[in-house]
């Protein structure tokens, strides 16, 4: 168990309960923005175009967080920064739902997911207090509420935004996120560790060091950046095949088939027992084939609504699969976990966000061939990367 408890916290089931329910309801607050889009243009009369960029600025606070916050679950009181963190996170959502202009929207949503790190604080802290044979489970448990999460946000959270408005979401969340992270926040157990120790750059200082000294973590990092940039292309040019003229479905039933992200919900707990019964790597490897074979039923969908399905939950069973598997590996693979998640974390957003950047490119290019060819180039290279193990 990491860190000094000062006092034992509630049983392990209920503590797993609230910080599974504490992820998704944080997880959420990242892709918030992504579904109001339109209705926010609308709101303060400008095009599609100029408020887009609110989701990218969502990623951006995302991964400033992770840096700045989540290394510091090594050394710092994890009850307060949780409830710090969720205090702030309720804050800039009011705010973003007060807004008067973009502006002011962006610097909000800005402030509310830089410190909507909490998942990648919690996730370390149930890894080091699960019994060794169920902490593939454990963090199952969590990277099912992580998910959850976020297809609330793109699917409720876009059926409330045209029943109640934009702002009302946004403040809904806020309340949502304040209360949850506080209760969890008192649900921990309680640790003594020196404040000076708590120190944001110090933590950076840590991620590369921890990379560097560890293959596996390092394996981990690019198995899973190979598999999440893989679902980043096809589901970041989904909604363009889905809306063009080979379906013609409108935006509200093109973002119903966020509704396969619940395969998520189903697949991480038991991806997590597999892992405790198998091991991480061949979990991994039935997640990669998964995933291979999600691509050319991809692109058979470009005609194929059957098909298009059956590969929406192949890759969401093999991304959720690598997750539990490749996640619980880094989290075990050096004596400082909450920097070990941090790099894990951030190597797959990069991984992701590269891909998510050539989808749009290639589909006006190349058509949905082209963006199911840059899926496949991604879990080629983050299989390949990984496959050699270094002497050290």
């Amino acid at each position: 168990m990491g860190g000094s408890g000062t006092r034992p916290g509630p049983p392990p089931g209920l503590l797993l309960t609230v910080v599974a329910l504490c992820t998704a309801v944080t997880a959420a607050n990242i892709y918030l923005a992504a579904p109001l889009l339109d209705l926010i243009a609308r709101d303060f009369g400008v095009g599609p175009s100029a408020a887009g960029w609110i989701a990218s600025i969502a990623q951006v606070g995302y991964a400033a967080g992770l840096l700045l916050f989540a290394p510091l679950g090594d050394t710092a009181d994890r009850r307060r920064l949780v409830g710090v963190l969720s205090v702030v996170a309720g804050v800039g959502l009011v705010g973003a739902g007060l807004a008067p202009g973009l502006p002011a929207l962006a610097a909000a949503v800005l402030v509310a997911c830089a410190a909507t790190v909490v998942p990648q604080l919690l996730v370390p802290l149930v890894a080091e207090r699960a019994p060794a044979d169920r902490r593939g489970r454990h963090v199952g448990a969590i990277v099912a509420g992580l998910f959850t999460g976020i297809v609330a946000a793109r699917v409720l959270g876009g059926l409330a935004g045209q029943a109640y408005g934009w702002r009302a979401v946004f403040l809904g969340a806020a309340g949502l996120t304040a209360l949850v992270g506080v209760l969890t926040a008192v649900l921990l157990p309680g640790e003594n560790r020196p404040r000076g120790a708590a120190s944001p750059l110090r933590g950076i200082a840590r991620v590369p060091r921890v990379l560097a000294d560890s293959p596996e973590l390092r394996r981990a990092c690019l198995r899973q950046g190979g598999m999440y940039g893989a679902w980043s292309a096809l589901w970041t040019a989904l909604v363009l095949l889905l809306t063009g003229p080979e379906y013609g479905f409108s935006t509200g039933t093109a973002g119903l088939f966020g509704l396969f992200g619940l395969t998520a919900s189903l697949v991480a707990p038991l991806s997590g027992s597999l892992v405790d019964r198998f091991g991480a790597a061949r979990v991994v490897g039935s997640a990669y084939t998964a995933a291979a074979v999600a691509v050319p039923l991809f692109w058979l969908g470009e005609r194929q609504l059957w098909a298009l399905c059956a590969a929406a939950v192949l890759i969401h069973a093999g991304l959720v699969a690598g997750q539990v598997a490749n996640q619980t590996r880094a989290l075990t693979a050096t004596n400082r976990p909450a920097t070990a998640n941090t790099a894990y974390v951030v190597a797959a957003f990069l991984f992701g966000a590269a891909a998510s950047a050539l989808a749009a490119p290639a589909y006006e290019h190349m058509g949905w061939g082209g963006v199911c060819a840059v899926a496949a180039a991604w879990l080629l290279v983050g299989w390949a990367a990984a496959a050699h193990r270094p002497a050290a």
